[in-house]
Parts: C-alpha cells; structure tokens; sequence
C-alpha cells in the first residue's frame, strides 16, 4: 500500500497506486477546496470502472480517518456517510477507539484496520472490532512508533490472526521479502511514493528526500506534538536548530515561530530516505518493486547465501 500521507497523497498518486496494483490511500482531509471527499471519491470509482471496462486491473484504495472523539462528530458522520455512498472497501483508522466506524463500515462491506505503534494499542484495536492492524515501526516517515518490526510483528502475531499491515523503513523488494516472512500481509510504504513524480509533495520535498540519508532523519515531538519523523535539511532550512527545538505545549500543539508548518514547509521522511535516489512514475517505481521482490524471494538460503558470501563451509 501507498502509505496515506497529508498533502503527498494526491488524487493522481492514489489512482496512479490502484492502476499500478498497489492499494491507493490517502487521509479524508486531503480533499481540499474546490474539491470534496466525494469528488476524489466519484473520481477513483471512474477510473476503476474505466480501467476494469478496458480489461485492466485496478486495486482497491483505502481511506485514512481520525477515530479520535476529539474529532467533530457531524464531520466525521458527514464522511461515513460519503464512504458508505461509494462503498470504501478499506478504511484505516488512527488515534482513538475505530468502533463506531467499524460498525458504519461493515454495513456496506468495508474492511477496517487500525494504526497502531505499541501492543497495548493493537489489542485495543482488537478489542473494539477492527478487522486488521496497521503496525508502525520504528523508522517510519511522519508519525512513528519506536518498536522493531522483528520484534512487534511477532508479538502480535501470538494473539492475532487477522490480516496485517506492516510499515516503517520499508522502500524495496527486499523490505517487501522480510516483512513478508515476518508474518505481515501487507507492507505499507510512504517514503518511496513521497518521491514519486505522482506525489503531491513539492519538488523541493523530492529532492531533499533524493539527496538525504538515515542520519539526517530526526524524530522528535516538537514539530507536530507527537513523535514523528522529519528531514533534518527541512528543520534548519525553517531557521531551527535540530539540537535545540522548542517544546510542543501539547498533544499536537507544537511550539513553532510563524509561518513554520509540520507537513506543509517542515518535511517528512523515514529511515528508508537512504534507499531514495530518483523520482520515478509510479508505474516505475512498482515495476522495480516487483522485480526486486521476486529477486529476493528466490535467493539461495541462508547457508548457501553465508557461503558464497565470505567462503563459509560445513
């Protein structure tokens, strides 16, 4: 899946995802004026009928919502009530209990999963009815968790047999292999799509993220009040030092001068900004993804592999 990212994730990134076979996604609040949820919405099920009359194919895409009780309840219900119209076959949700909009999308037939960055949370998750999981691990770009896939997969895996999303560092064939063989269903890649000639980031974004490295990546919680990660370039190119930035007031309540926004002129990227080096289509970019993954999926096994590496026998 093409992560749903704020602002990156245009309309034209998520149709360019689902053509290519690869889940689209984007969060609800990406539709900005003139543009509405059910304009992008009407604009995908177009295209999807287009594509399917043509005899090609065309994933499904995936809607991104806040589940918090924080968020207005009109606009929320106002956004159920578009994705029901449309019949969103998958909704992830994040930040709050997903019940209410588990219940609204099992009625027309959509699957929910839910964003979760520690165990407690995807049993709660669990707890109140969502169907999947999305695990956020350490090196994710943007909001993050600070746990080891290899080792929160399998944690969750003792309790859950549900469908899981895997994401944080993945931008390759061979990410895809590992999370696979870790026991996820799917990977979830933001990174890589962020630089992707679709992507609704400015072209300054792209190439930061092209010319970075892991260590110019900063997690931190003063940017957006709440830990995530952010492209270092970024951060000082707004007049901050990355050693010394100011604390959030609180939860998403950042201390920032005027004009400094999170997203918007601060970027984000992931540990996996060092495996970035160009801006292909979309198209390019999974094409190259599958090669890589059949690639990794018929390498030799481990001993073999150790062997031809360093002349290790017995």
């Amino acid at each position: 899946m093409a992560a749903p990212m704020f602002i990156v994730s245009s309309l034209d990134l998520v149709i360019a995802s689902c053509h290519a076979g690869v889940i689209g996604a984007f969060p609800s609040a990406n539709p900005r004026s003139p543009h509405s949820l059910e304009t992008w919405l009407d604009a995908i099920r177009t295209a999807e009928a287009e594509t399917l009359s043509q005899g090609g194919t065309f994933a499904p895409f995936c809607v991104n919502m806040l589940a918090s009780s924080a968020v207005d309840k009109e606009a929320r219900d106002a956004a159920l009530a578009t994705l029901r119209k449309y019949e969103a076959p998958l909704i992830l949700t994040n930040m709050g209990d997903p019940r209410e909009v588990v219940d609204a999308a099992h009625g027309w037939g959509g699957k929910v999963f839910h964003d979760v960055t520690t165990v407690r949370h995807a049993e709660k998750a669990i707890e109140s009815g969502a169907d999947g999981l999305m695990l956020v691990c350490a090196g994710a770009g943007g909001h993050a968790g600070t746990l080891s896939p290899f080792a929160f997969l399998p944690k969750v895996r003792t309790f859950f047999d549900g469908p899981i999303m895997l994401a944080g560092g993945i931008a390759d064939g061979a990410g895809i292999a590992a999370g696979l063989a870790l026991g996820a269903d799917l990977v979830v890649m933001g990174t890589r799509f962020i630089a992707s000639a679709e992507s609704g980031a400015s072209p300054d974004h792209k190439e930061m993220l092209v010319s970075s490295r892991s260590e110019d990546v900063l997690f931190t919680e003063a940017i957006a009040g709440l830990p995530a990660n952010f492209l270092t370039q970024s951060i000082v190119a707004n007049g901050l030092d990355p050693a010394d930035l100011p604390a959030p007031t609180g939860r998403h309540r950042p201390n920032l001068p005027a004009g400094v926004k999170p997203w918007k002129t601060v970027y984000s990227g992931g540990h996996s900004t060092a495996l970035v080096d160009d801006i292909p289509s979309v198209e390019a970019a999974v094409d190259r993804l599958a090669t890589e993954l059949a690639t990794a999926s018929s390498k030799a096994d481990w001993r073999t592999n150790l062997e031809q590496r360093v002349g290790m026998n017995g």
